[in-house]
């Protein structure tokens, strides 16, 4: 007999050798609340068909563990690319983005192109009807999810027969002797985590028209298996778009083609271009303030977590300067009420993030005293005594001044809502990066952002990854309640995603997320992350050299020239 530790129930368990989680998990008789979709085993992430021939750590996860929604989203992709070979077996679908409200997934034409991307069908309520009932089989079906180790050979010459081309070159990249390849009912393909044991766990999921594509539809991890209704996001749409549009330039597909012209020695192109679209954007944005500069009197600067919104905001200050403006930045923080007013989270802890912790009525009496002509002192909060100081930091705008504020509420209305809104030009900055592994293997936004925030806080912080990741979550949420339903409220978007930034970023990120110790609690996601950063080609010294000292990401590694 095998003694496990459950972590879900506290208890100790004996198994027989080669019994499959999902068999112990009839054994131990977990009462939760919704369906148990994957284990974590010793801090890795296993699928219920894992065969437990040793003692380990065990701990059964649901929707309403980011793990678990992962799987589960995996899998319905999975239903959904089955289904659409079935039905157009000389088409490929290519999941695209992660938008707030779903995946975006288009149907293009089949094959490989070296140049030029390829062509786009339209979908209409017919195609859409026809796949929504094809999936609808395969799930009630109850058809499993298989998992096999092949050569990789063989699993290419797989993927380029259900038209997978993308993943196929990606794994000959990989010079891994064997690949892990899935079964849906015969059709193969490929994951970088694990699977849901069968198509029955899939209870709860939409397909919708979107563009010239489609949405699919999941629930969110806060409200397991009730779909959320979130508004159409067609500035954030489109911004993915013009990300794609950047890669086409580059001629970049997917992570294979960024490899391979990392290999091929083209990484100084790759920065040079990249840095460039950054910067004829940010002078597009200067131009739409200078063109409203009569009227617009306040930039506001908002966006999640390491998105860059302070080299943002600096860089967009340069262009303005250009143009004869003379911005002047003024930083949001300054403006929390004392720390005894500060409102709490459901666990007693205080929570800077909600639009409660900010002095909304003072911020924006000293907006308008400015606008005003009058002189104002500014304040500064000290964090360490928890209140607000004032050091004698007075300011009063002239003719060609402009207020640059940055700061997650920037687009939240009620922050400024006794200000003429005519006078605010309001920037969403995020890294959208629609850069996927595959065809329907795409990356998450938060990851990259995550990575970004690893690297900074190791180096400027004094924060390991291991707390980095441990306070990711609570980030997240305060993303989601904070920052994202206001994001279709910004004049325009920048995208501070670059397209060589996951190779940059796995140089310095590696060998943080191997210092954290297998008992972790942020092992799971140490690990997931290193899988995710083990199929991309990482930067050399002399190549991340040649990074300007102005770009974004310097930001985040260090060797910026400006000051933060």
């Amino acid at each position: 007999m095998i003694e496990i530790y459950c972590e879900n129930k506290e208890q100790l368990y004996d198994c027989l050798p080669g019994v499959k989680l999902s068999e112990l998990l009839t054994q131990i008789n977990i009462d939760t609340k919704y369906p148990i979709l994957a284990a974590i085993v010793d801090n890795q992430l296993k699928e219920l068909s894992f065969e437990i021939y040793m003692p380990h750590n065990i701990k059964f996860i649901d929707y309403s563990h980011p793990d678990g929604a992962r799987t589960y989203i995996r899998s319905l992709n999975f239903v959904l690319q089955k289904a659409v070979y079935d039905l157009y077996p000389n088409q490929s679908l290519v999941i695209d983005y992660n938008l707030q409200n779903g995946m975006y997934a288009e149907l293009r034409e089949m094959g490989y192109k070296e140049n030029g991307a390829p062509k786009t069908f339209n979908l209409n309520t017919d195609d859409l009807t026809k796949i929504k009932m094809r999936m609808q089989e395969i799930i009630s079906a109850d058809l499993p999810f298989t998992r096999k180790k092949i050569r990789t050979e063989s699993a290419a010459a797989l993927f380029e027969s259900k038209n997978r081309y993308e993943k196929a070159f990606l794994h000959k990249q990989r010079g891994k002797f064997f690949t892990t390849v899935y079964f849906l009912d015969g059709y193969p393909d490929h994951y970088y985590g694990p699977l849901v044991e069968s198509t029955a766990a899939l209870k709860s999921w939409d397909i919708e028209l979107f563009s010239r594509g489609l949405l699919i539809k999941s629930p969110s991890v806060t409200s397991p298996y009730v779909l959320s209704h979130t508004p159409y996001q067609y500035k954030l749409f489109d911004v993915f778009k013009e990300y794609s549009d950047w890669c086409s330039i580059l001629g970049v597909k997917g992570v294979g083609t960024l490899n391979s012209a990392i290999v091929d020695g083209k990484s100084r192109q790759l920065i040079q271009i990249s840095e460039a679209l950054h910067e004829r954007k940010y002078a597009h944005i200067a131009d739409m303030i200078y063109s409203r500069r009569d009227v617009v009197k306040l930039i506001l600067i908002a966006g999640p977590s390491s998105s860059g919104k302070t080299s943002t905001s600096k860089r967009l200050a340069l262009q303005l300067k250009v143009l004869g403006l003379n911005p002047v930045i003024i930083e949001m923080d300054n403006y929390f009420v004392d720390r005894d007013k500060t409102p709490r989270d459901k666990d007693g802890n205080f929570d800077f993030e909600v639009l409660e912790a900010m002095d909304v009525e003072f911020l924006d009496q000293q907006i308008n005293q400015l606008f005003s002509g009058e002189e104002v002192e500014i304040p500064k909060f000290d964090f360490a005594q928890g209140k607000r100081v004032f050091v004698g930091n007075k300011i009063k705008l002239q003719e060609k001044d402009i207020l640059i504020m940055e700061g997650i509420h920037g687009l939240n209305p009620k922050l400024t809502k006794h200000i003429d809104p005519v006078k605010i030009f309001r920037v969403y900055a995020s890294a959208l990066t629609s850069l996927s592994l595959d065809e329907n293997n795409n990356i998450s936004t938060s990851d990259s952002r995550l990575l970004r925030r690893i690297v900074r806080d190791g180096s400027f912080r004094g924060m390991t990854p291991e707390n980095t990741i441990i306070r990711w979550p609570s980030v997240r949420r305060g993303e989601l309640n904070n920052i994202f339903p206001f994001q279709e409220n910004a004049d325009i978007m920048f995208n501070s995603a670059l397209i060589y930034e996951l190779p940059l970023l796995k140089y310095y990120a590696e060998p943080l997320l191997r210092r954290i110790p297998p008992n972790s609690p942020a092992s799971t996601e140490s690990i997931r992350l290193l899988k995710f950063l083990s199929y991309i080609q990482e930067l050399q010294p002399q190549e991340i050299a040649l990074i300007p000292p102005t770009s974004i990401i310097r930001e985040f590694i260090g060797g910026s020239s400006f000051v933060y």
